[in-house]
């Protein structure tokens, strides 16, 4: 009877020095993990073996903004050889960008398309994109962001510039040749119904056309290339506009097309009068050649932006193409822009003359019921209290 109680009382030890011990590594593992630091969801998922291999730089930083993973692609992208885990973006790559991008998560949900070029003498390009990571609480967790090198895209895009612009510059000198030439031979022709004369005028009409589009591909290889520096002065709106329409008087004639002009007569903005007068010539013109029998002009201004309307009451555009009629060449009906002597780079011009502005350009229109174009414009503070000042006023 002894013996089974000894063995009673050990095994009650047992179990009790057994509940005290896994109570103790309980303990151990909580306070272990408390001094880990926090990792995001995509983390603690085990997904950062599929980003490891991506060959666009991938980070992920927590709350704090320090850097929880960072591929291999990212550490190549920014010439690091040692893990930056544990790190500010500050601390890890010292670009101030990328900082800005993890400053701006902690507010916004997201930021897209940011390009920004490393400040070394590679001259580097990336575009980076990025979202917050939030709990259903929307208490912040940390963001990611993926860096994608845009080096190689842009140094294309600038061979292709310099090429265009070289290009076009070796072709005016012969081009200016053969103008003179046809116009000399046209002074000798006197018998305007002979064929001479009428193969002379093709000649003439086709170098015409030539030299506008070598104009306009300069003018868009400028704007493009940021070469163009603008001289902001406060415009008068509706001067400008009456400017355009004396311009463009006798082919709306010729046309039959009413030219209405409806901005305010003290609307004022701060631009450049070149540009936005080219700008609003295009459209102009655009809306004569294309349009129906009317084209108005019309601009409003409220807290945020100046807004100026160009409407016609033509035939419109399809809403499949309202998306691409800002590009370069791009054409509704190609026979017709041809047979009206378009270059297709007119409103691909007025959009980049409108991006020079920190504006945007955009076309509301369907079939049958004309087209409205809006160029918008951010209010700079020094415009607030322009309108009105009759002094300084560029007409």
């Amino acid at each position: 009877m002894t013996g089974w109680l000894i063995s009673f009382i050990l095994l009650i030890c047992l179990i009790t020095i057994h509940l005290l011990w896994r109570q103790k590594y309980s303990l151990l593992k909580l306070k272990h993990t408390e001094l880990q630091p926090k990792t995001s969801k995509l983390v603690r998922a085990g997904m950062t073996e599929m980003f490891a291999n991506m060959p666009d730089g991938i980070l992920v930083t927590n709350a704090e903004g320090k850097i929880e993973f960072a591929n291999s692609a990212f550490c190549s992208m920014f010439d690091l050889t040692d893990d930056p885990s544990g790190k500010t973006v500050m601390e890890a790559i010292r670009i101030h960008q990328a900082n800005d991008l993890i400053e701006r998560l902690n507010i916004e949900s997201s930021v897209t398309n940011e390009e920004f070029m490393l400040p070394n003498l590679e001259q580097r390009y990336l575009q980076a994109n990025g979202v917050a990571i939030r709990e259903k609480n929307e208490i912040y967790r940390g963001a990611i962001l993926v860096f994608h090198d845009l080096t190689r895209i842009k140094r294309l895009e600038n061979h292709r510039q310099e090429f265009v612009a070289n290009v076009s510059h070796e072709l005016r000198t012969p081009l200016s040749i053969i103008k003179g030439y046809i116009e000399t031979l046209l002074d000798i022709e006197t018998d305007t119904e002979s064929n001479n004369h009428r193969f002379l005028k093709k000649i003439e009409n086709h170098s015409e056309r030539l030299t506008f589009l070598i104009e306009d591909i300069l003018t868009l290889s400028r704007l493009e290339s940021g070469a163009i520096t603008l001289e902001k002065n406060h415009v008068n709106i509706h001067n400008l506009a009456e400017s355009v329409f004396e311009s463009l008087k006798e082919m709306a004639e010729k046309k039959g097309v009413q030219l209405k002009n409806n901005v305010h007569e003290d609307f004022v903005m701060l631009a450049d009068h070149r540009r936005i007068f080219q700008a609003l010539n295009n459209l102009i013109e655009n809306g004569i050649k294309y349009g129906g029998k009317c084209v108005c002009v019309s601009a409003e201004k409220n807290k945020e932006e100046i807004d100026i309307c160009i409407e016609d009451d033509g035939p419109g555009i399809p809403s499949e193409s309202c998306e691409r009629i800002f590009e370069r060449f791009y054409r509704i009906d190609k026979a017709r822009s041809r047979e009206m002597g378009g270059t297709g780079l007119g409103l691909s011009i007025v959009k980049h003359v409108t991006q020079l502005h920190a504006g945007n350009a955009r076309v509301e229109s369907s079939a049958g019921e004309g087209a409205r174009f809006h160029l918008a414009f951010p209010i700079i503070e020094k415009e607030k209290s322009s309108n009105g000042e009759s002094n300084k006023i560029n007409t």
